[in-house]
């Protein structure tokens, strides 16, 4: 079976592929195929086919441009599409399931893909990594003090359960043993890099089974011997994160002979926090990776061929050697679709490697429309509102906990207290997560950055009787990846004045979720009072992408007709935060800010490119 020529296979990828047979849509359902797991190849129709995979994640994608990347992917070379799935996108709200509106619609992401012809290869987690916050774990279980995730501890398990029940009754009947196009599901996501509770594993493998799953399993590890060990599942193919060489196959070999390997993750660009550079790896790299795949017939994924926008709180953290490290809204990973769904360099080169391995008189398809795009004239903002006019009831705390103790997710949080005893001198938040400033008496004292590893501040001394301290918190990303993945927000511990514990405490929520925003009404400000709200509209005449320049601000969230864009900072790299059209309107637009420094309103403008 090895010795098949790669042209054929290639060929068969994509000849065989109902879509691809001009059928109508109607009737792609119709035709029956099978895809197995042999000892060393994937089998479409009991014959070796070639994997060729481009990632893309439907929540970091306006459902209006679904088909459009699809499209994409498939005239650089793909015949499959591999997707993550996220867990708290679909169950923001404990037992409240959306698979249904906006881009939330799974079922729908999987049969566009269909009708284009292309192969699915699911991603559910429930665990997945991807630079989404969280892992894509929900929230809602960090409010349990002494949960675990990743493993057996039965509150998990439980809301496990309850999310691969509803996931699969989504995906259940677009299986490819059901006329679908799903013909792999993975089970976890580099599970070797994390723990070793191979109960957990066989339990979730068990569910799905239970759920009518009934395709082939994978798991994606690192090529490293004990990840494999760690991460596997017996009869399960083994995804290489990333399978690039002889070694990375030989040891997934060693790890089991009598499964396939491919390279579930071949890294054509890679992710960056704030304050980093963004990250460009070559186009020398991972065409030399693929040419290796290529040349020795292994199926393999490309994460990502587009990787889309980390929209509102969604975007993730790394906590590496250098601490805590949130990851920047883009999500355009220098990959060969880029951000806004535009050919770069590295598409090219790859498109044209590719082709280079089909068969004689076989072309890909044509590379689609590139969608339009937009300037914006600067638009003058004015003061609108601050927090200061706007908050809710505030809850009571002898000392103050995290966001997830009240009830609370994503957003800011104030935490105020009377100083009694102690005045003035060092204050220390232990641990503050993520980003705070701080105000005496009503007046800005200065920021804490746990980026920083910063975690204390000098207050002044105050001739008040009775100082009031105010500390305004901003969750940022949840941590995703390795062993601090329990990363609540907020204080999480205590605040001490020169060693003395502070007491009683006011806690006010503020969310800022698009339904209080909605709600948001103006008001008059203290001029010099960080945390204010600017507002400003503009006119088109036709709606196209474009990219608000954020240059003029220094940290905060952006709102474009009440759709969250996402956080900036003006540590960079990332200026500009992608406003996809769908979000905008012919004639009147509006656009919100708030700033956690700024006490001016400035201009923002609109450009058509995540960079010049």
């Amino acid at each position: 079976m090895r010795k098949i020529l790669l042209g054929s296979c290639m060929a068969l990828s994509i000849m065989m592929h109902p879509a691809a047979q001009a059928q109508k849509k109607s009737n792609i359902s119709e035709q029956q195929h099978t895809f197995t797991l042999g000892q060393h190849d994937f089998l479409l129709d009991g014959k070796p086919i070639q994997v060729i995979s481009g990632e893309m994640h439907p929540a970091r994608i306006p459902r209006e441009y679904w088909r459009h990347r699809i499209q994409m992917a498939k005239a650089m070379g793909c015949n499959t599409i591999a997707a993550y799935i996220f867990w708290n996108y679909h169950e923001p709200v404990e037992g409240q399931f959306d698979f249904k509106t906006g881009n939330h619609n799974i079922a729908e992401f999987i049969k566009i893909c269909q009708e284009e012809g292309m192969w699915v290869m699911l991603r559910p987690g429930p665990y997945v990594c991807a630079e989404w916050e969280f892992g894509g774990l929900p929230p809602y279980l960090l409010r349990i003090p002494d949960i675990k995730v990743r493993c057996m501890d039965p509150r998990y398990i439980a809301a496990t359960e309850r999310y691969i029940k509803a996931l699969a009754n989504e995906v259940r009947d677009l299986q490819i043993t059901k006329g679908g196009p799903i013909v792999m599901v993975q089970i976890e996501n580099e599970y070797g890099s994390y723990g070793n509770d191979k109960n957990y594993l066989y339990k979730l493998k068990s569910l799905w089974d239970e759920n009518g799953i009934d395709v082939p399993y994978y798991t994606a590890d690192g090529p490293t011997a004990y990840m494999l060990e760690a991460g596997t599942v017996a009869g399960a193919a083994i995804g290489l994160d990333s399978g690039g060489s002889d070694g990375a196959f030989a040891a997934a070999e060693r790890q089991n002979p009598n499964v396939p390997a491919f390279s579930s993750e071949s890294y054509p660009g890679w992710l960056t926090h704030w304050g980093e550079k963004f990250a460009k790896p070559s186009v020398e790299g991972i065409v030399k990776e693929i040419k290796y795949l290529m040349d020795h017939k292994r199926s393999f994924n490309f994460y990502v061929i587009h990787g889309g926008t980390n929209f509102g709180y969604t975007a993730g953290a790394n906590s590496g050697g250098k601490g805590y490290e949130p990851d920047i809204t883009s999500y355009d990973y220098d990959a060969p679709i880029n951000e806004q769904g535009r050919v770069t360099k590295k598409y090219t080169a790859l498109r044209d490697l590719i082709a280079s391995y089909l068969p004689k008189g076989k072309k890909l398809p044509a590379i689609p429309e590139a969608i339009p795009t937009t300037t914006i004239a600067p638009v003058k903002m004015e003061t609108y509102s601050s927090i200061w006019e706007h908050l809710p009831t505030p809850v009571a705390s002898v000392q103050p906990k995290p966001f997830e103790a009240y009830g609370q997710d994503y957003g800011f949080m104030l935490y105020k207290t009377k100083l009694i005893g102690h005045h003035s001198g060092r204050l220390r938040i232990t641990d503050l997560h993520d980003y705070a400033t701080v105000y005496l008496n009503g007046k800005y004292v200065g920021k804490i950055d746990r980026r920083l590893g910063e975690n204390t501040i000098q207050l002044p001394k105050s001739d008040v009787m009775n100082p009031i301290l105010e500390i305004f918190v901003e969750g940022m990303g949840r941590i995703n990846f390795a062993e601090h993945l329990i990363d609540r927000k907020g204080i999480t511990d205590r605040v001490t004045l020169n060693g003395m514990t502070l007491m009683n405490w006011e806690v006010y929520g503020l969310p800022m979720d698009e339904a209080s925003i909605e709600r948001l009404s103006p008001s008059r400000p203290e001029k010099d009072k960080p945390g204010q709200y600017f507002k400003g509209s503009f006119e088109l005449d036709q709606v196209a992408d474009t990219y608000i320049d954020m240059s003029n601000y220094k940290k905060g969230v952006v709102w474009v007709n009440g759709h969250n864009l996402g956080r900036y900072w003006e540590i960079g790299p990332q200026k500009r935060l992608y406003c996809p059209a769908p979000w905008l309107k012919k004639g009147h637009n509006e656009i919100l800010v708030f700033d956690l420094h700024q006490t001016e309103p400035a201009s923002v403008s609109g450009a058509t490119s995540l960079e010049d």
